[in-house]
C-alpha cells in the first residue's frame, strides 16, 4: 500500500532546489516535528522523517518545483506516523477504551472547552521556553489524547477527518481531545509554576 499522496505537477516559473540535499534541509525541521508531536518519541520521530525523505526522493522531480510540497510531506509524515501507532493501538486501545465513562457515547461536548489564554501560563517565558513547555506537556498525553489533539491543533484536521483516520468514533475523537486540552491546562500551569520559582 503506497502511502505517498498524489504530487501535482509543477508550476511553471518556480525555481526547484539545486539537489535534494538542499530540499531536505528546507524541510528537515518541519518534518521531523510534526512526527516528533505525533509520536513523543525522538528516535521513532527520526526514523520516520527518513522513510519521508526516502519517498519524497523518489517523487523529487515533481516535489521540488511544487508550491504544495510542504504540504505534501506533512501529509506523508501524518500518515506514517499514525501506521507506527496502530500497530501498537491495541496496547494503547485497552486503556483508553476501557474505562471510559458512558461508553464512546457518553463524552462530553467540548464546543466551549480550549485552551486558557497564554498568558496565563507563558507569561515571563521566551519564545524558545514556550515551544518548550508546549512539546513537555503533549509528552505527558496518552497516545490516545495527544494523536487526536495534535491533528487537531497543530494540523489543522477536522474532527471527522480525524475520526477518519484513527478508526474511531467522532464522539470518542472530541471526547479524547476535551481530556487532552483538560490535561495540558494542568500540565503547562504546573511548568508555569515550576518556571516561576527559578
Amino acid at each position: 500500500m503506497n502511502d505517498a499522496p498524489s504530487v501535482q505537477n509543477p508550476t511553471p516559473g518556480i525555481s526547484p532546489p539545486a539537489d535534494f540535499a538542499t530540499f531536505m534541509l528546507n524541510y528537515q525541521d518541519m518534518v521531523f516535528t510534526c512526527a516528533a508531536r505525533l509520536l513523543v518519541d525522538d528516535a521513532q520521530a527520526e526514523d520516520i522523517s527518513q522513510e519521508v525523505f526516502l519517498r519524497a526522493h523518489e517523487h523529487f522531480r515533481m516535489l521540488a518545483a511544487s508550491p504544495t510540497a510542504g504540504g505534501w510531506l506533512k501529509t506523508v509524515t501524518t500518515r506514517l506516523c499514525l501506521n507506527h501507532l496502530q500497530r501498537h493501538r491495541g496496547r494503547w486501545r485497552l486503556f483508553s477504551e476501557l474505562r471510559q465513562p458512558g461508553g464512546e457515547s457518553g463524552g462530553p461536548d467540548d464546543a466551549g472547552v480550549d485552551f486558557p489564554a497564554p498568558d496565563v501560563f507563558f507569561s515571563g517565558m521566551d519564545a524558545a521556553d514556550r515551544k518548550d513547555a508546549v512539546e513537555r506537556a503533549l509528552a505527558r498525553l496518552p497516545d490516545n489524547q495527544r494523536v487526536p489533539l495534535v491533528l487537531f491543533h497543530f494540523e489543522d484536521l477536522s474532527y471527522d477527518d480525524i475520526a477518519e483516520r484513527l478508526g474511531i468514533s467522532l464522539a470518542k475523537v472530541k471526547s479524547d481531545i476535551f481530556r487532552a486540552r483538560a490535561v495540558m491546562a494542568r500540565v503547562l500551569s504546573d511548568l508555569a509554576g515550576e518556571s516561576n520559582l527559578i
